[in-house]
């Protein structure tokens, strides 16, 4: 297998995508994995050489240009061609590389994909999902930001894509699928979700429709994937990520207010690790843009070489699943139900 991968992209460059790939390397699910390295050579070459197990699965194609964090996505598609993120995309177009990884601007990487990639035959429009620690494990949400708003058919596609997704990198056959919403009565909701709501109900897909579900359902872990529109999804994503730092500085500050409370943490220093590596986002860091005739795997800008590798593994388990396949198959049941719609008769159940 061969990943390719945006060395220059995010915070920290070389410094954390070089150890990040060692990590997964010597990972179970590393096994036959070579690495094609987008960057300037000069910036990879002192953090390979510090890590000689890596170096004989690295190959580097050198390039001096790289897009910034501040670029617009317009400006990336105009200027981009050649830079690191351009030629990590292009390795997957081309066939050299089976997934493309990078750390770098969202917009640009977004941009970028869809133009080199094209969309997934009969799929409308991408979608970026995120993993979410939950009470039962890890639930997928998407959209979390490709998409500021999203008709019925598009909601649907979601699903479908984010099943397909979860299937692949947690392992759950039948995923239970829920349509996020204000309610979870019948008539709540504006008119798309209750399209949705509607189609997802009526057509056999490879996932099971649990139907509505609100914001709180998400921690409890009430299904495995919740589909949203990116404006909605990107707000709820933001808002956690605010709350968990939030109670994250409350918590230290309470566990240092007195030298009681300090030998209190120090006797429970052991659940609080737990506790800590349970909320860190690196150990689910890794949003792959979904509807693309491709893999490209989007981590965290300023993740950790720890976190950086978990976007790795996600790459890597992607491109060794039936997910594009699983995508197609219920795509195409997707389009039966819409030419059926269309004709006036029931979808298929």
């Amino acid at each position: 297998m061969i990943l390719s991968v945006d060395v220059m992209g995010g915070d920290n460059g070389p410094s954390v995508v070089l150890p990040a790939l060692a990590i997964a390397l010597r990972s179970s699910a590393g096994g036959d994995v070579r690495f094609l390295l987008h960057g300037s050579q000069a910036a990879i070459e002192p953090e390979l050489a510090r890590m000689p197990a890596l170096r004989p699965v690295c190959e580097i194609r050198h390039t001096e240009k790289a897009i910034s964090m501040e670029d617009k996505p317009a400006q990336a598609m105009r200027r981009g061609k050649g830079s690191s993120l351009w030629n990590a995309v292009e390795c997957v177009k081309s066939g050299e590389a089976q997934a493309a990884i990078s750390a770098g601007n969202t917009g640009a990487l977004m941009a970028i994909s869809m133009l080199l990639l094209r969309m997934a035959p009969d799929v409308e429009r991408p979608a970026l999902s995120a993993s979410w620690p939950t009470m039962r494990g890890v639930t997928t949400v998407l959209d979390v930001g490709a998409n500021v708003e999203s008709d019925a058919e598009q909601l649907v596609e979601f699903a479908i894509m984010g099943a397909a997704f979860h299937h692949a990198i947690h392992g759950v056959n039948r995923p239970k699928v829920g349509l996020l919403n204000v309610g979870s009565e019948e008539q709540k909701g504006h008119e798309e979700v209750r399209e949705a709501h509607a189609l997802l109900r009526s057509t056999a897909f490879e996932f099971d429709y649990h139907g509505f579900v609100e914001g709180n359902d998400i921690a409890r872990g009430t299904v495995d994937v919740v589909v949203t529109d990116g404006f909605t999804g990107n707000v709820l994503l933001k808002t956690a990520e605010g709350v968990a730092r939030f109670f994250a500085a409350e918590l230290r500050s309470a566990l240092t207010s007195s030298p009681l409370a300090t030998a209190g943490a120090l006797l429970a220093s052991g659940a609080l690790k737990t506790l800590k590596a349970r909320m860190d986002p690196g150990a689910v860091n890794g949003a792959p843009l979904l509807g693309l005739n491709g893999i490209v795997v989007k981590s965290h800008g300023g993740a950790d070489a720890a976190g950086y590798a978990s976007a790795v593994q996600v790459a890597i388990n992607l491109a060794r699943s039936d997910f594009a396949a699983e995508i197609d198959r219920s795509v195409k049941r997707l389009s039966e139900a819409r030419r059926a719609v269309a004709a006036g008769a029931e979808p298929a159940a």
